[in-house]
């Protein structure tokens, strides 16, 4: 499948800032069953935008905007080309082995509650490894109501877990959390889905998980949606947590508030949509 991605997100400062510095994680890589055709950044601001490499491998931009702002733009577009791998990862850069992705972190830290959801799965699974991902995933999407509001974002794994809602970030953060409290390597992705619904506006980007089976390698778990990840999952950067897999980071200085808006266009390329 050929994925048109057009992603801007814009935002707004009153009164004006002094400067901005932003990290962008929005590029995706070659690897088996992604293929990038074409892909374009670009910021409205007048600055130089770096490409660099981070420690996990993922494609940065890094930019610092100087001088009064009232507005900055960031507009992403592209195709990719993909295949269905049923899930599986593979040719991607790996910079760490995968017991590195076993280390806890505040955000997909599992409380007594999931190491306890986490521990009746594997019960029920035996020592076959990847029916207790299989489960996991199933239990997590039939157990916690996915939130449609992207503002609504709970971050913490214990608190979404303990709230039975979330949003895709909030789903992957519990799935890891589960996983490394079962001695299974995950880690946190973030990318773009082309809906199954035939929605091609979006309000953000998509997340999901990995997680590690020696015999097979990285698998992708989507557990807001329940499925393993297919031809209609775009990657873009990988890491323990969303902080460090995050979009879009950065810091401003001077100036009041801010107001952000975010669109996502994610359509099959050149499907002829019905008006």
């Amino acid at each position: 499948m050929r994925i048109h991605i057009a992603h801007t997100t814009a935002y707004r400062y009153d009164p004006p800032v002094n400067g901005v510095i932003q990290t962008l994680r929005l590029t995706p890589r070659n690897h088996e069953g992604q293929y990038v055709m074409r892909w374009r950044i670009e910021v409205s601001a007048n600055c130089r935008l770096e490409q660099h490499e981070d420690a996990f491998g993922n494609i940065i931009h890094n930019f610092t905007a100087e001088g009064r702002l009232d507005a900055l733009n960031v507009q992403v577009e592209g195709e990719v080309e993909t295949q269905d791998t049923a899930g599986i990862i593979r040719g991607a850069i790996e910079r760490f082995p995968p017991s590195l992705f076993l280390r806890d972190t505040p955000l997909a830290h599992a409380d007594p509650a999931i190491a306890a959801f986490a521990e009746q799965q594997e019960a029920a699974s035996g020592d076959d490894r990847l029916t207790l991902l299989h489960r996991l995933l199933a239990g997590l999407s039939q157990d916690i109501t996915f939130d449609t509001d992207p503002t609504h974002a709970h971050t913490m794994a214990a608190e979404a877990f303990t709230l039975k809602r979330g949003v895709c970030q909030d789903f992957a953060h519990v799935f890891i959390a589960a996983c490394r409290n079962r001695g299974v390597p995950a880690r946190y992705v973030s990318g773009y889905l082309r809906r199954a619904d035939g929605i091609v506006a979006q309000d953000a980007g998509h997340a999901w998980a990995e997680a590690f089976i020696p015999d097979l390698g990285w698998i992708a778990f989507d557990a807001a949606n329940g499925v393993c990840a297919t031809d209609a999952y775009v990657r873009t950067a990988v890491g323990l947590d969303y902080l460090s897999a995050a979009p879009v980071r950065g810091t401003r200085y001077g100036g009041g508030s801010e107001t952000l808006t975010v669109a996502v266009h994610v359509d099959q390329a050149g499907r002829q949509v019905q008006s």
